[in-house]
């Protein structure tokens, strides 16, 4: 019982942290006498005392701006309640004005006609500056750099609320915390924008940091704000690891309470909920990856009519030869990619067998996959062999298909089954590629494929087949401890890279 009263009083602190970590989203700002904000750039606080960067420079700085006659004043990022006297209590979003900050964890100020302490930890961040400084970023920059940084923050704040009514301080080993976990399970989806974002985020970063006054800024700010000695890249780190966490934490949670404890069913579920959540994220960051390939794909496909195969589509799951027998009785021999939602058909050019020309799609939404027998088809009154059709269900249209073997039969027909239920999946989980992330994807392909004859792009080859599994069997056992190069690794398994993309990467000859 002491153990488990231990998580739940750590998950009171951890909640906290990530909030002080990732929620600093309102910096202190330098007020003038007249009450207007002034411009104090970290170039111009580094060039005026090199001593601001030293240990405890930042009480320095702000004691000295005071001592010079500035007014300095901090928005609270959350609310202090305080029963005491000498505390300075506030709301999130009050500003305050500081009169003294000698202290490193104590600040001395004044809010309305009030004059007391309170805890400089609850005044920092880093992006109102840097919204300040428009020189320095463009609206672009700060949205791939910090993300939904904000809306987590939000999220955060409500979810330790709902954490520390359900702590019992008198007695931790009887807390309930199960519950809001699974009250805000459709809240924690505000992770999976923010880490798919992340790497971009990264990128942007490093490309600022080869500059010597963007490093200035940033940990000038750090400075200022007290925040603890880690970089702005390890603050954005936070969101992520905190998620992949979540289902450790709840394991660990789960393991020392009893059946009989009151929480064990909502720890339980809680845990399988948190699990579906970085199920989710994985799944999302895998699709985000494979639109930029299939956007390539598709570019390299000759005569290409109609709209994008991304409109639609987000995913290869199969891709092969098959005869596609007409209504006539005429064998077509075609290259045909199955995508969630679509079956693209294919020719392969006559002479340069790498070339593939666009033949057509057919929409699987509106398809029903039948298995026939060796022998003579009724409908199309032919001899078939290792044959299937696809009917569709509004115009009763017949299409017929024959494999070379009866073992690319079976890949193709279970390729179908699984094409209809990850479609379904992914409507559960509300699986969805935003329209901007599609278009940036088909901009950089058509930029990478700019100025090459049509007439050369190269095709890929069709992979192996696959075997999906269902969402509900992609979870692994969850480590002791989780690296930060693998955070994005806890619900997926390791999936051998494909033939597909990887011979399209070898012979695209748009490449560099």
């Amino acid at each position: 019982m002491v153990a488990r009263g231990e998580i739940a009083r750590f998950w009171s602190l951890e909640s906290l942290h990530l909030v002080s970590s990732d929620g600093g989203t309102e910096p202190s700002a330098l007020v003038d006498d007249n009450g207007s904000e002034e411009d104090f750039s970290y170039e111009d606080l580094c060039q005026a005392s090199p001593r601001y960067l030293q240990p405890g420079g930042e009480q320095l700085a702000i004691n000295e701006l005071i001592s010079d006659g500035n007014v300095v004043c901090a928005e609270a990022l959350w609310d202090h309640v305080t029963m005491d006297d000498q505390e300075l209590g506030f709301k999130a979003g009050d500003v305050i004005q500081v009169l003294e900050a000698s202290n490193k964890d104590w600040w001395w100020g004044r809010s309305e006609d009030k004059e007391a302490w309170f805890p400089a930890s609850f005044v920092r961040g880093y992006i109102r500056q840097c919204r300040k400084h428009t020189g320095m970023f463009t609206v672009a920059q700060l949205a791939t750099i910090f993300g939904n940084i904000e809306d987590i923050y939000k999220f955060q704040r409500k979810f330790l609320k709902d954490l520390e009514k359900q702590y019992n301080k008198e007695e931790p080993h009887l807390s309930e915390i199960g519950s809001c976990f699974l009250q805000n399970q459709e809240g924690f989806a505000i992770y999976s924008e923010y880490c798919n974002n992340h790497p971009g985020a990264c990128l942007e970063l490093a490309n600022l940091m080869k500059q010597g006054k963007y490093r200035h800024f940033f940990e000038a700010c750090r400075l200022l704000q007290q925040m603890i000695d880690i970089a702005i890249d390890g603050f954005l780190l936070t969101p992520v690891q905190k998620i992949c966490k979540y289902p450790l934490q709840l394991a660990e949670l789960l393991k020392y309470t009893t059946q009989e404890h009151g929480d064990y069913s909502n720890i339980k579920a809680a845990y399988e909920a948190m699990k579906n959540v970085a199920c989710l994220i994985n799944e999302r960051k895998r699709k985000l990856e494979s639109i930029d390939k299939i956007a390539r794909w598709q570019v390299s496909i000759v005569g290409w009519e109609g709209l994008d195969i991304l409109d639609r589509s987000s995913e290869l799951i199969h891709s092969g030869e098959l005869t596609k027998i007409t209504k006539q009785g005429k064998s077509q021999q075609r290259t045909f990619f199955l995508f969630d939602h679509q079956l693209v058909s294919c020719k392969k050019d006559l002479l340069r067998r790498d070339m593939l020309y666009y033949k057509g799609r057919l929409d699987m939404d509106e398809m029903e996959l039948v298995d026939l027998g060796d022998g003579r088809d009724k409908d199309c009154n032919l001899s078939v062999k290792n044959a299937f059709k696809l009917v569709s269900r509004t115009t009763d249209e017949v299409y017929l298909f024959c494999a070379k073997k009866q073992e690319d039969k079976a890949r193709w027909l279970q390729a179908c089954a699984d094409e209809r239920r990850r479609v379904q999946e992914d409507k559960e989980m509300g699986m969805e590629i935003s329209e901007n992330q599609k278009k940036l994807a088909m901009l950089s392909a058509q930029k990478a494929g700019h100025g090459k004859s049509k007439g050369y792009n190269r095709c890929p080859v069709a992979p192996p087949h696959q075997g999906l599994h269902p969402i509900h069997q992609r979870h692994i056992t969850m480590p002791t401890s989780v690296p930060q190069q693998q955070v994005f690794g806890l619900a997926e398994p390791k999936r051998k890279s494909s033939l597909f993309w990887h011979t399209f990467n070898r012979l695209t000859p748009f490449r560099k």
